[in-house]
């Protein structure tokens, strides 16, 4: 029997265990952090899932305080170990759905729900790999550890505490980006930019004042939505509506405009296109639009200074040329900049964060000068910046190789080498790559609404887990 026919003839039981895993909100939750939970409730809930149905097939399993967990199967008398490393959290699910986000809907051969595609699907689906090696009772000179962290959509703190608590491992794949091979990873600068208080000297000259802007929820996805209160005048407000209306109409948008009872205060409202951070060119930034739009009114300086920095620096420029950082190379091509998360608050803080992917060539220190120059000129302040350098693994190491001949003989198709901007698992461990679980033409669902993930697709998967797991397991490492 193929590895392909013993992972379709578990389909029934791995959707319906992905059923259970979809149900549970797993986005990071403060609210309920604490002891054994530290992102929350709901991701403690999808932690302790996968270790029940790990430890119910009889692998080894242990809780790392809430922060990661893992599995193992293999001679517990063997040195080394390959790790397969997935992540249980999920970005929120903003937007509307066709079918609730966390109440899981098959159609036309998909399943929808938030973290089908990143990263519960392709958890489920080596954990069902990792249980066909063990049922076909096949030899294994190395361990095999599942490890499933709880913070990759934010912080990456799960890893850092199992890489201070555990041994590394020889090698290993993430199921959290394309097929056939990831081999390396640009690296990111995640900051936000501050403005600093303007002291107002007299607004009365200004036709608007603006209240508040707010556009994104999550700093690695390109907003949405946006929004903003202005006030001004029956006749200014009516003046900018029909502004707005040309404009959104100009730029194939969709917006709303929404003027208070009292005809002195209008909510301006901005529809866009999410995407992945690492991706903003598929992406509609609502709230670089909105801004773009607003920076053509009178406001006082706080709110001019804030609208005009903005939109000098990031409107229609994902490559950082306005921060003198552009570049790129041939192994993960051009430098990106996002922008996730806006915020204009007369009364609190007014900022943008910068989601920054830089290929391998680039220098980390010397982008964060190019980036403080420019932010010093426009009266910013950065915040101290989390940081990940770029990461890749020689085209000849052994698990390349490997991986290279498993993908290649359960697709029939070749198995190029990859790179992405995208920030996975596999950079924190040293021989680490990523592997699927999207294959070549197909599309990529990840932090966007109606998220899924093909069933047929997911089923080729997890054969292709089983037999990279038996291979590397036996690799002479």
């Amino acid at each position: 029997m193929s590895w392909y026919e013993m992972a379709e003839e578990r389909e029934e039981a791995l959707i319906e265990d992905l059923s259970g895993l979809l149900r549970i909100d797993s986005v990071y939750d403060p609210d309920t952090s604490g002891p054994g939970q530290p992102m929350g409730q709901g991701v403690a809930e999808a932690l302790q899932y996968m270790l029940d149905l790990c430890a119910a097939e009889g692998f080894r399993v242990r809780n790392l305080d809430g922060y990661v967990g893992y599995a193992e199967f293999g001679p517990e008398s063997a040195e080394k170990y390959v790790a397969v490393l997935s992540h249980l959290d999920v970005v929120p699910a903003s937007g509307k759905w066709t079918t609730p986000p966390f109440e899981p809907s098959v159609r036309g051969g998909k399943i929808f729900a938030r973290g089908a595609e990143d990263d519960k699907g392709p958890a489920m689906a080596a954990f069902y790999g990792l249980k066909i090696v063990k049922d076909m009772g096949l030899p294994l000179k190395h361990r095999i550890r599942l490890i499933f962290g709880t913070d990759e959509e934010r912080t990456g703190k799960c890893m850092q505490k199992y890489n201070e608590l555990e041994p590394a491992p020889i090698c290993g794949f993430t199921p959290d980006a394309d097929f056939p091979i990831v081999r390396a990873e640009k690296g990111q600068i995640n900051t936000r930019l501050l403005f600093k208080p303007i002291e107002e000297s007299d607004s009365s000259g200004y036709e608007y004042r603006l209240r508040l802007f707010t556009a994104g929820e999550v700093a690695n996805s390109v907003p949405e939505g946006a929004r903003a209160e202005v006030a001004g005048d029956a006749g200014s407000l009516s003046a900018m509506q029909k502004a707005y209306e040309d404009y959104c109409a100009s730029e194939g948008l969709k917006g709303s405009f929404e003027i208070d009872a009292d005809g002195q205060t209008a909510s301006l409202s901005l529809t866009g296109k999410t995407a992945h951070g690492m991706e903003p060119q598929l992406g509609i930034n609502a709230g670089l639009k909105l801004i773009h739009f607003l920076k053509e009114f009178s406001f006082p300086s706080s709110a001019e200074h804030y609208l005009h920095t903005v939109d000098a620096l990031m409107y229609g420029d994902i490559h950082g040329r306005a921060f003198g950082i552009a570049m790129e190379d041939q192994i993960t091509g051009p430098l990106t900049v996002n922008t996730g998360l806006l915020q204009y608050d007369p009364e609190g803080e007014s900022y943008f964060h910068i989601n920054l992917r830089y290929p391998v060539c680039g220098n980390q220190a010397d982008i964060l000068e190019s980036i403080g120059v420019r932010a010093s000129a426009c009266g910013l302040e950065i915040e101290p910046p989390s940081l990940k350098h770029p990461h890749c693994v020689p085209d000849d190491h052994p698990m390349i190789e490997a991986l290279q001949r498993v993908y290649e003989a359960e697709t029939g198709q070749p198995a190029e080498l990859l790179s992405t901007g995208g920030g996975t698992y596999a950079a924190y461990i040293a021989n680490g790559v990523a592997f699927g679980p999207v294959f070549p033409g197909m599309a990529n669902s990840a932090h966007q609404r109606n998220e899924h993930i093909d069933i047929d697709a997911l089923i080729r998967s997890t054969a292709i887990y089983a037999r990279a797991m038996h291979e590397l397991a036996n690799l002479n490492l």
